[in-house]
């Protein structure tokens, strides 16, 4: 069976009884055509089943029809990075995207050669190269959260309210702690940034103790399970453990019980970054959902935009946050 024959410009052009130039300053949205024109054409392109030549249409427009996605280094295969990337990918796609994921390239010994429409840079890291490499592209550049780098300024930005995601985290286990623990990220991230500076002002307006345990944005269980062993000596103890990375709650649970400490019974942990992992364990861990997979298809979708000339540079979108309690912050499952 032969396959069907592709409708071109010029059967669209036949069809509607004008040139080939006027189909396509139609169907792109250029030239001076009245309205009434642009529709009929339209119509008749849809009724014949015409579709678009990317290639050929990106070439008229000197643009590749990629975008790129920049993660922090050994952040790939973490949850939230994954969920951020099919998001920002399914977004992509529904503007007729491509969605080429760039890896950090410490090691690489040379720079890529990066041939895209515009950028997607989740958590920028203070101090990265790689940011200075994707900013010298001359392409709009959408970040997810802030980027610290002073003077830093890029085309649009999506980003959470970390500080407030915090607050009610801590008030949650307010409840039923007294001294709560912080693992946390350091200070080259907004994410980290934001996080312990809520945690602190929210420990000075309460009375309490900041209790902060440094803990790499990426982090291995030997991190967690350090750091958790250097609260639980902390002077007057601690009845609670907020770990923030992405992955850490289970394995701050694991080194609670390895000390002697039983969750939820004598300790409540909870992860500031939800996953499906936290919410399928025997335990289920309480969690903020950050909304990560929302996050890509926000940021991808504001490139796009971006790209099309329907939004201005500069803009911003905040997303919600959400508190998911679970039995690790519940004491009276533990009984």
């Amino acid at each position: 069976m032969n396959a069907p024959r592709l409708i071109t410009l010029r059967d669209v052009a036949r069809a509607a009884g004008v040139s080939t130039t006027t189909v396509s300053d139609a169907l792109s949205g250029r030239g001076r055509l009245p309205a009434a024109t642009r529709e009929r054409v339209a119509a008749i392109a849809r009724d014949l089943g015409y579709v678009a030549n990317r290639s050929a249409r990106n070439l008229r427009s000197g643009r590749t029809g990629a975008i790129g996605l920049y993660f922090p280094e050994r952040t790939i295969g973490l949850e939230y990075y994954m969920d951020v990337a099919m998001g920002a990918a399914e977004e992509a796609l529904a503007h007729d995207l491509a969605l080429t994921l760039i890896p950090a390239t410490r090691g690489l010994g040379r720079t890529p050669s990066l041939h895209l429409d515009g950028v997607v840079v989740s958590d920028p890291v203070l101090g990265d190269p790689m940011l200075q490499t994707l900013t010298g592209l001359g392409v709009p550049v959408v970040t997810c959260e802030r980027d610290l780098t002073p003077g830093a300024r890029h085309a649009g930005r999506i980003e959470s309210d970390h500080v407030a995601g915090t607050r009610t985290l801590l008030d949650h286990l307010a409840h039923h702690s007294t001294q709560i623990a912080l693992l946390c990220p350091g200070e080259e991230t907004s994410f980290g940034l934001d996080v312990r500076v809520a945690y602190q002002a929210w420990c000075a307006e309460t009375g309490r103790k900041p209790l902060i345990y440094d803990v790499p944005l990426v982090c291995e269980p030997q991190d967690v399970s350090r750091a958790v062993a250097e609260a639980l000596r902390a002077p007057g103890g601690v009845d609670a453990i907020i770990s923030v990375p992405d992955g850490g709650a289970n394995s701050a649970v694991q080194a609670a019980f390895q000390h002697g400490r039983h969750v939820p019974g004598d300790l409540l942990v909870a992860s500031y970054v939800d996953s499906p992992s936290l919410r399928g364990l025997p335990l289920p861990i309480t969690a903020i959902d950050i909304a990560p997979r929302e996050m890509g298809r926000r940021a991808a979708k504001m490139l796009a935009d971006l790209l099309a000339g329907t939004i201005a540079a500069g803009a911003v979108e905040v997303l919600p946050l959400e508190l998911m309690v679970r039995a690790s912050t519940s004491p009276t499952t533990g009984r």
